[in-house]
Order: structure tokens, then sequence, then C-alpha cells
């Protein structure tokens, strides 16, 4: 029975076990993504408003809640390579979890509060990770991604194309949009592709391609985020 006593138990699973399990489940989306070649690989850790960066690690006001990690220029950005990325965050979980178990059964660890925290809400993350769902905020769930990609429908393998093209007739750069509708025209390359790089980031996935003299060359990919 829930008593007075137990209050501290509650403390001890939001504001260490969750986050802890939380660091574990991102743990294992960036060690796909990097396995897999992503660049600029960062974590964050809660929400709300950052409250600390230590390389690729932010820490937010609400550490104990929410989480993602997101990367940039995938080197192998196939649908069976977000499969893996997306399905790393449960993997671990579990991962964590036989570990606890083990240790549990070897008697390197005895059986306490925080092993039976850990092991039940690391179900409770992998659970609702891969539960193929529609989060309130609009995002999907890790299970949905993959499913949706395992059943290779369009929206889950579509990403939108930004390029920047050099026009030879008016001496200019151009940012044109996935149906090649000019976005904006600079003089500069670097300056387009800056721009291009803006739009590309905020409309995941999609990648920016550069054009010119029949060249075709991708300069970044922005793949989906996973939670």
């Amino acid at each position: 029975m829930f008593g007075i006593a137990d209050i501290p138990k509650f403390f001890l699973a939001f504001f260490l076990v969750l986050p802890l399990i939380s660091i574990l489940h991102e743990g294992g989306h960036v060690f796909f993504a990097w396995l897999l070649g992503a660049k600029k690989i960062q974590v964050t850790i809660g929400t709300g408003k950052p409250v600390l960066k230590w390389g690729m690690i932010e820490i937010r006001k609400y550490y104990f809640w929410y989480g993602l990690c997101t990367y940039e220029n995938l080197r192998i950005n196939r649908r069976w390579s977000n499969v893996v990325i997306f399905g790393g965050g449960s993997f671990f979980n579990l991962i964590g979890v036989l570990t606890v178990m083990i240790l549990v059964e070897q008697e390197m660890i005895g059986t306490n509060m925080f092993t039976y925290q850990f092991t039940y809400f690391s179900f409770y993350f992998i659970f609702f990770a891969l539960l193929p769902m529609t989060y309130p905020g609009g995002n999907y769930s890790d299970g949905k991604i993959i499913l949706n990609l395992l059943k290779d429908k369009e929206f889950a393998v579509f990403q939108r194309t930004f390029w920047v093209q050099w026009d030879e007739e008016k001496r200019q750069w151009q940012v044109l949009d996935h149906d090649q509708k000019m976005i904006q025209a600079f003089e500069r390359e670097d300056e387009a592709s800056e721009k291009a790089r803006g739009i590309a980031k905020d409309q995941r996935p999609s990648r920016v391609v550069s054009f010119k003299n029949g060249e075709e060359k991708e300069i970044q990919n922005y793949p989906r985020i996973p939670l």
C-alpha cells in the first residue's frame, strides 16, 4: 500500500531514474547514427529552456521529461538505416534492462528500489517508443516511423529536395524548392547555400543539392529527428 514514506521513491524515479533511462535511449539513437556516418550529432535531454550545453549534449530546464537526437549528413541515408537508427533507442534500453537483470541474477548487485524502478521504467520507455502512435504534439513515435518505413509508405521515405542552382543567363544563384519553383536569388553561392540549408533544416527529412555545369551534388541532408 502506498504511504507517505514512499514519496521519496517517486522523486528518485522521476528526477534520477527516468533521466538516466532517457539518456540511455538517446545514446542508442546517437550510436547508430554515428555508425552510419552522421555528422553534427546533438542530443537534447529534457524540454523547456536550455540551461547547460556540453559538447553534443544539451540539458534543458525540465531535464526529466522528453529528449531527442538531431544530426546531419547521414552518409548511409537509406530506408533500412533509418529503421536501425529509430530502433536504436529502444534497443539500448533493452540492453540496459538485460544487463541489470544479469547483474542481479549473478548477485553482483542487489535487488533494490533503483534496480526495480530502472527495469520498470525502461520497459515503459520501450513500450511507448515502439507503440505506433502519434504524440499530442504531432510527432510520430519511433515505432510508427519504423512501421511506415517497413511498409514503404510514400510519406515515410519521401524527402524534400531544395536546389542551389546557377542561372547563367541571369548570372545569379537561385534557391529552388522541391517543385523547382524559385524561392530566392543571390549573387553569391555561399549565401544561396545558407538559405537552402535553413529552409531544409526546418522541413526534415530533406536535402540540399547543388546544380552547376550539368553536375548535381548533394551538399547537405537532414534526416528525421528520433525521439
